[in-house]
């Protein structure tokens, strides 16, 4: 048999993980939890696929203009619709990640569920990522992939809890990371039901219902799991907050904090990446009990083989 998590190098972080593991999942060991009770929540955007220059969801912004300024002209002198025009970073950092991806999260109201779902499949599946010239899915990381799936085989249940729109994450989720629909927890707006010839759906609304960020991904944790994770792994400080409450619980615990210092495979960034800044939590992690992952030093590769 394989050596599990391949891609990781060995050390500390792939120690620690394989160490936890193991202990929470040794029956009659003094650290087992029922696997009912192994629930493992990631972070998406820089957790497990890339973020730069820009979210995914917020390049599929970008690549849906045409239409949106051919249904209104005005958008090109709007924001954030001008600096995504105009590929003006300084001002989308200055805006914000919640007004940024908010924004286009709320330009899917009017169509369903099914149709926004659908859309955003045909463009992930079509689309080359701008920075890295892969296709759209091959920027997921391949550690990461890794850590799901000999997750999954330990019994522990996988959770996708991230600020990206949940209707635009569930389109992929499933093949790209095998994580179901039901198990992804993201950003949504506010939904009616409607008939159409004799058929019911859910049409989009234009406001946001939830903002899955910081310390609302702990309350939409509680709201849709129904229990506290035992692992957490996210990168940023939207993700503190669900890190800590993850470590808050008793028994043994384990949260991880990825850092993109790989200038060479990737993009090194942390404090300077105002969209989804790591501060806080880089600068508190040996304190809070936080493990922090270098991308440089504890991942082998960085992405899947082409």
């Amino acid at each position: 048999m394989s050596a599990p998590l391949p891609s990781w190098r060995p050390g500390k972080v792939r120690d620690a993980i394989l160490a936890f593991v193991e202990a929470v999942t040794t029956e009659g060991g003094p650290d087992h939890v029922p696997p009912a009770e192994r629930i493992a929540v990631f972070d998406n955007d820089g957790t497990l696929w890339c973020e730069q220059p820009m979210q995914v969801q917020l390049l599929y912004g970008q690549a849906q203009l045409h239409n949106k300024l051919a249904a209104d002209p005005t958008l090109k002198d709007r924001q954030p619709w001008k600096a995504l025009i105009e590929h003006d970073f300084k001002t989308l950092h200055a805006l914000g990640k919640e007004a940024v991806l908010g924004a286009v999260i709320r330009s899917a109201a009017g169509v369903t569920i099914a149709q926004a779902t659908a859309e955003a499949l045909a463009w992930l599946t079509s689309a080359e990522h701008p920075l890295l010239k892969r296709p759209m899915l091959e920027v997921v990381y391949r550690p990461q992939l890794e850590l799901l799936a000999f997750l999954r085989e330990r019994e522990f249940k996988t959770f996708i809890v991230s600020g990206g729109g949940v209707d635009f994450m569930r389109a992929i989720a499933e093949t790209t990371y095998g994580v179901p629909p039901e198990q992804v927890i993201g950003s949504s707006l506010a939904t009616s039901l409607v008939e159409a010839d004799g058929r019911l759906e859910l049409m989009k609304q234009a406001h946001l219902a939830s903002f899955d960020d910081r310390e609302v991904k702990v309350q939409n944790i509680a709201l849709h799991i129904g229990r506290r994770p035992i692992l957490c792994v996210g990168n940023s400080d939207g993700d503190l907050a669900m890190m800590r409450y993850t470590l808050s619980g008793d028994g043994r615990r384990l949260a991880l904090l990825v850092h993109h210092d790989d200038g060479e495979r990737e993009v090194a960034y942390d404090r300077d990446f105002k969209l989804s800044p790591l501060v806080e939590a880089l600068d508190r992690a040996e304190e809070l009990g936080i493990t922090r992952v270098s991308v440089k030093d504890d991942w082998d590769a960085v992405f899947p083989d082409r």
